[in-house]
C-alpha cells in the first residue's frame, strides 16, 4: 500500500499552485460550462487578485523581518515564531494568499468548475504541508504554538 505521509513537506508549496493552476486550465477547457463575466465577477476577481498580492507581500516581510526560514520544507529550522500582524488572524496567511489568487483564476474563467482546483490545492496544502508544519512547529516552540493555535485560526 503506497505510504501518503511520504508527501509530507516534500513537495514545495508553489509547485502545488502551479500543479492547481494547471488542472484549473484543464477543467476549464474540459468542462465549458461559463457563467457571464459580470462586472460582479470581475470585482470580485480583482479583489481577490489584490488581496493575494497584500496578504502574500506583507506576510513574506514579516517573516523576513525577524530572520526567520520562509523555507516551507525546512519548518523545524525556524527561529521565531511569528504571531502578529496577518499572523494574528490566519496561521496560514501565505497558503491564504495562494488559496486567493488561484480564486481570482476562476472568477475570471467563470466556470464553477475550476473551483475543484482550488479546492484541491486547499486540501493538499492542509494535509501534506499545514498539519506536518504544526508538528514540526509544536518540536521547536512546544507551549507556545500550542497557545498560538488555540488562539488563531488555521485558514481565516
Amino acid at each position: 500500500m503506497f505510504n501518503l505521509s511520504y508527501l509530507e513537506l516534500r513537495i514545495p508549496p508553489p509547485i502545488i499552485f502551479m500543479i492547481s493552476l494547471l488542472l484549473i486550465a484543464l477543467l476549464n477547457w474540459l468542462l465549458p460550462v461559463n457563467f457571464p463575466q459580470t462586472t460582479l465577477f470581475m470585482a470580485l476577481c480583482g479583489v481577490s487578485f489584490l488581496a493575494s498580492g497584500l496578504i502574500g507581500l506583507i506576510s513574506l516581510r514579516a517573516f523576513i523581518r525577524v530572520k526567520t526560514t520562509v523555507n516551507p520544507i525546512k519548518v523545524q529550522s525556524a527561529s521565531t515564531l511569528v504571531v502578529n500582524g496577518l499572523y494574528a488572524f490566519s496561521r496560514n496567511p501565505m497558503y491564504l494568499a495562494l488559496a486567493l489568487l488561484l480564486l481570482s483564476v476562476c472568477l475570471y474563467l467563470a466556470n464553477p468548475w475550476t473551483v475543484l482546483g482550488m479546492l484541491f490545492f486547499v486540501l493538499f496544502i492542509t494535509r501534506f504541508q499545514i498539519l506536518p508544519e504544526e508538528k514540526a512547529l509544536m518540536d521547536v516552540f512546544g507551549e507556545r504554538y500550542q497557545a498560538y493555535r488555540k488562539r488563531v485560526r488555521r485558514w481565516l
